[in-house]
């Protein structure tokens, strides 16, 4: 425990999503620990107050509370199981909360491990992209005990407004396949609708506002829906990683024996925008698969 009688918290991923909601368990009073396997951001993070880990197993050494935030499940794999990782350096007691979107069955490994070693875990991938980070508004969908829950409800409450327990280990995975699902397509559908307008010869800004007003009113249509007629795809979320997300979900629905149709039709279209080379590119830019405007950036 730290002076104040918190937790301290161990951060693993720094990128898009981790720095923020790394900053944000700071400023809420949290003394954390830092490592992320590129340099800068820990130095960003030190340099307000964060102690810089020397590696993940370092990290958990230091901490109470680990979290992670990585882009896949290889990626948590490496973390929590390789030499220097996690496990190496948990102590009896501590908790895991993997925050980041991978398989249900690599979140479920993962808590088995932790708890081999006398921990607790639990799976709590996120909603709300980049802006949700920042702003710590982010929807947190978790998986484990509801006795873990609610011992770290009030770190996940420096990190989001909408954070549920949706069942046991991996649930939370479950959650998040379906969150993605439900953002994908509606990317898609956005991207087409906007398109039909446009070659249509209608003004699709104006198509855009008054769907805003209807039934077909969702935040994609207005953040992403704003960002395809402004031709912004720089990332808060990167299409590559909705790929990779869309890929759990096509596996999470085989092995569930349920057809998602619709979920492999973005499959197929985030294939193509990452082939053709837009996997940097925010997910927003399945509009430059449709014409007229598949030239812009």
């Amino acid at each position: 425990m730290s002076a104040n009688g918190k937790p301290v918290i161990g951060f693993i991923g720094l990128g898009i999503m981790g720095k923020p909601m790394a900053r944000n368990l700071m400023r809420a009073g949290y003394s954390l620990v830092v490592h992320n396997r590129s340099r800068g951001p820990v130095d960003e993070l030190a340099k307000e107050g964060a102690k810089a880990g020397s590696s993940s197993k370092d990290v958990a050494q230091q901490s109470d509370v680990i979290i992670t935030m990585l882009p896949d499940s290889p990626d948590v794999e490496a973390v929590v199981f390789d030499k220097d990782g996690v496990l190496e350096g948990f102590k009896p007691g501590a908790t895991l909360i993997d925050m980041s979107t991978i398989t249900p069955a690599m979140a479920r490994r993962v808590a088995g491990a932790v708890r081999d070693k006398g921990g607790k875990a639990l799976d709590a991938p996120v909603s709300g992209g980049e802006k949700g980070a920042i702003e710590a508004t982010l929807s947190i969908m978790v998986g484990g005990p509801q006795d873990v829950f609610d011992a770290v409800l009030p770190i996940l409450q420096a990190l989001g407004k909408n954070i549920v327990l949706v069942g046991e280990g991996g649930a939370g995975q479950i959650a998040k396949a379906a969150n993605q699902l439900v953002v994908g397509v509606t990317i898609e559908a956005v991207a087409e609708a906007l398109a039909l307008a446009e070659a249509s010869g209608v003004d699709p800004a104006k198509v855009r506002a008054v769907l805003l007003g209807g039934f077909a009113q969702s935040k994609i249509l207005d953040a992403h829906g704003q960002r395809m007629l402004d031709g912004n795809f720089v990332p808060g979320f990167k299409a590559k990683l909705h790929l990779k997300d869309m890929r759990i979900v096509a596996q999470t629905a085989k092995e569930s024996g349920v057809d998602v149709p619709e979920g492999q039709v973005a499959l197929d279209r985030f294939t193509k925008l990452v082939e053709s080379g837009g996997g940097e590119k925010d997910h927003s830019a399945l509009r430059t698969l449709l014409s007229p405007v598949s030239s812009r950036a």
